[in-house]
C-alpha cells in the first residue's frame, strides 16, 4: 500500500510526505468506511475522520504490523462507532448495467438480482459478521490481517466468517424463494 521510507519521513516531521501518504490511503479508507456504512455521506464523515486521526497518531504505527492493516483498525473501529450510532448497513459498490449486442440480457438482470439479494442479505447481518465479511471478500484480507485489523482473535475472526457465511446462504435461499423482504 505505502513505501516504508514514506511513513518514516512523515513520522520524522515531514509535512510533506505525511500529506503524500494520506492521500495515497485516501480512498482505500473511503472505500472501507462506504462498504462498512453503506452511505456516502457517513463513509465521507469517517473516511475524514480517520485520516485526522492518522493524522495526529502517526507517530504512534510501529511497523511491527502491516501499515495496512494499522489503517484498517482505525477506520473499522471509526465505523463500528458510527454504525453503533446511526445503524445503518453494508453495500457492495453496484455498477450501472450497460447491454450491447453481444451481451447476454438475461443473464445481467439475472447478475443485478442475484447482486441485490447479496447486498440485501449482508445487511441483515449482524454487525460484527457484516465487518468480517466486507473485510475478507470485499477487502480482500487475510484472516490474519482481519484478525489484526479488528483487534480480535484468529478463532474468533474464523468462527465469524463461518456463520456469517452460513447466515448468508440462509439468507440468500430464503431471497431466492421469495420469503424474505428488506
Amino acid at each position: 500500500m505505502v513505501e516504508q521510507e514514506l511513513i518514516r519521513a512523515a513520522q520524522s516531521g515531514d509535512r510533506d510526505a505525511l500529506i503524500t501518504l494520506l492521500r495515497e490511503i485516501e480512498q482505500h479508507v473511503y472505500r472501507t468506511a462506504y462498504y462498512i456504512l453503506n452511505n456516502e455521506q457517513d463513509a465521507m464523515d469517517a473516511a475524514q475522520e480517520a485520516l485526522i486521526r492518522i493524522y495526529s497518531k502517526i507517530n504512534s504505527y510501529e511497523e511491527k504490523a502491516q501499515f495496512k492493516t494499522w489503517v484498517q483498525r482505525i477506520v473499522t473501529n471509526i465505523c463500528i462507532d458510527k454504525f453503533r450510532r446511526n445503524k445503518p448497513s453494508v453495500s457492495i459498490e453496484e455498477h450501472e448495467m450497460v447491454f450491447s449486442d453481444s451481451q447476454d440480457v438475461e443473464g445481467e438482470v439475472l447478475s443485478q438480482y442475484m447482486a441485490k439479494d447479496v447486498r440485501e442479505a449482508i445487511n441483515q447481518l449482524p454487525e460484527h459478521h457484516r465487518t468480517v465479511i466486507v473485510l475478507r471478500y470485499l477487502q480482500d484480507f487475510s484472516y490474519n490481517e482481519i484478525a489484526d485489523s479488528l483487534d480480535l482473535p484468529l478463532n474468533t475472526v474464523k468462527s465469524y466468517l463461518y456463520r456469517a457465511r452460513q447466515q448468508l446462504q440462509g439468507l440468500l435461499q430464503e431471497y431466492q424463494k421469495g420469503g424474505v423482504s428488506g
